[in-house]
This record gives structure tokens, C-alpha cells and sequence, in this order.
């Protein structure tokens, strides 16, 4: 953690290169997870030849070797350091429904940490968290996600009661339900063309509080240019005729910026693991 705090020193333009290079050494000796990588980009596109999808598998590596290196200035670097780290685009969208019930919907990107916190920094908002195994690793974690403001986490094995409570108080919701996190409370809906378990919470919690639903996604920029955190229009429409429908709706909203960074998704997370019943796996 020491060597860590350390690189968080070292500016931009050499961490970068260095995640880079994380990534890649990453990609060649954990086997393992370079599977995970090339089954979900198989699955996804699949009329991509395979030449090409070994291309974006190194290309997804080295976008996350950058943004594990560069969570040193996230969790240690100075507010002042974080904001020009990461910039807004489109606040105003978030802006108009504070203080109402509001979900921000942050699906799992690269550069999701580095949007979290940077939003932490301005705005106070709810996020879930799972509790690490490793101690020291779960505490510096904790840190970097509360150091700013009034940041509120509530524990996945607390389940939504305390979440509803909060936006019903007006307290937004930063907002990741897009990992396959089993069966339980899930739906199979297309993502991809594939059958996905996906969690239905985004729609369940609209329909419970009447929050509105900002989408928000992370961008990693080439080189050493930093993050653009943009917030979108809040959806109109929202929650529709059913949960299915407005679960497979955030799948197609997801798809859509997948497929415009399609290297910053985070392929390495077994996202279509749990499978419908009598459906071999894919891992």
C-alpha cells in the first residue's frame, strides 16, 4: 500500500503508461481472467473476426491496468488533483432532480470509481458495497469512497430497505446494478442478444419511490487525458408497462455506450454466468 500511495505521486503522464503496461502483463499471466475477457467478447460480438476481438481484449486490459494504478489519486490525491483528474459533462441533467427521489445509474465501466468519487466531492449521495475479504484492502476502499462530503454506503447485505428510506428523503442513489449477482431478484432479459441475469432493481425501487433515473457513464480518455463523467437526459417513460421491460431497457441503454467504448466495459466479470435452467455455461 505504501508502493501504491507512492505511485499516486507520480503525474499523469507516466502513471498512464505505466497502467498500461499492469494491464498487459496482467493479460498474459492471468490466463484465468484473459478467458473471461475473450468468452464475454465472443458472446457479444460475434460477428467481430478473431483477430480483432484479441485486439479489443489487450485493448480492455490496459484501460483497466490504467485506472487500478491511477485509484492512487483517487484515494489519496487531493480534491483538487481528483477534479482535474475527472470532469463533468451534462450536470445539469443531475442537477434538476435533486433533492427529489433520484437513481443515478452508474453501470460498471472502467472509470466507474473515478466518476463515484468525483461526484462524491460535490454531491452527497447512497452507494451499496460489498465488504472485502481482505482487511486492509476493505479499508482503504472505504476511505477513498467517503473522504468527500456525506457520502452514505449502504451494505449489499442490508438488502434496499435503508436505499428506499434514503430516497424518499430526497437522497440520491448511485446506482450499479449491471453484474450477474445470481439468481435471486434477477431477470434473464437480452444483453447482447444473450440471455442475462439481471437484476430488476432499478425498476422495482422507481416504482416504489418515484425516483427519476440519471444515467451516468465514465469515459476514459486516450493518452493521459484523464476521465469525462457525463451525465444523461433522466429517462421519460420510467418505469413502463413492466419490470421486464424496464429491466431489459437499462440492458439496451448499457449496450448502447458499451458499443461506443466498447474497450472500457468491464469484461472481466463473468457476466453471463448464471445461465436459465437446462443452459450449459459459458465459463
Amino acid at each position: 500500500m505504501a508502493f501504491f500511495w507512492l505511485l499516486g505521486l507520480l503525474p499523469l503522464q507516466v502513471l498512464a503508461p505505466l497502467g498500461k503496461g499492469l494491464g498487459m502483463l496482467v493479460y498474459w499471466l492471468v490466463r484465468e481472467r484473459r478467458r473471461v475477457v475473450r468468452t464475454n467478447l465472443r458472446l457479444c460480438f460475434p460477428q467481430m473476426h478473431e483477430a480483432e476481438r484479441k485486439k479489443l481484449s489487450r485493448r480492455h486490459f490496459c484501460a483497466f491496468g490504467r485506472t487500478v494504478l491511477e485509484h492512487s489519486i483517487l484515494w489519496w490525491g487531493s480534491e483538487e488533483r481528483i477534479r482535474r483528474l475527472v470532469v463533468f459533462e451534462g450536470r445539469e441533467h443531475l442537477d434538476r432532480d435533486l433533492g427529489k427521489p433520484l437513481i443515478v445509474l452508474a453501470p460498471h465501466f472502467v472509470g466507474l470509481d473515478m466518476g463515484g468519487i468525483r461526484i462524491s466531492i460535490e454531491y452527497d449521495m447512497m452507494s451499496m458495497y460489498s465488504h472485502q475479504k481482505n482487511p486492509a484492502l476493505d479499508k482503504i476502499l472505504l476511505h477513498g469512497r467517503t473522504r468527500f462530503g456525506q457520502s452514505v454506503l449502504v451494505s449489499r447485505q442490508d438488502g434496499l430497505r435503508p436505499v428506499i428510506r434514503g430516497l424518499r428523503k430526497g437522497i440520491a442513489f448511485f446506482y450499479l446494478p449491471d453484474m450477474d449477482l445470481g439468481p435471486k431478484d434477477s431477470l434473464f432479459v437480452p444483453f447482447f442478444g444473450v440471455s442475462t441475469a439481471t437484476v430488476a432493481g432499478l425498476s422495482r425501487l422507481a416504482r416504489i419511490t418515484g425516483a427519476r433515473v440519471v444515467p451516468c457513464i465514465t469515459r476514459q480518455l486516450p493518452g493521459a487525458g484523464g476521465y469525462v463523467t457525463r451525465f444523461y437526459p433522466a429517462w421519460e417513460n420510467f418505469p413502463g408497462a413492466s419490470v421486464e421491460d424496464d429491466t431489459a431497457r437499462m440492458n439496451a441503454f448499457i449496450e448502447e455506450r458499451v458499443r461506443e467504448m466498447p474497450e472500457q466495459y468491464y469484461w472481466l466479470h463473468k457476466r453471463f454466468k448464471t445461465r436459465p435452467p437446462g443452459e450449459a455455461r459459458f465459463y
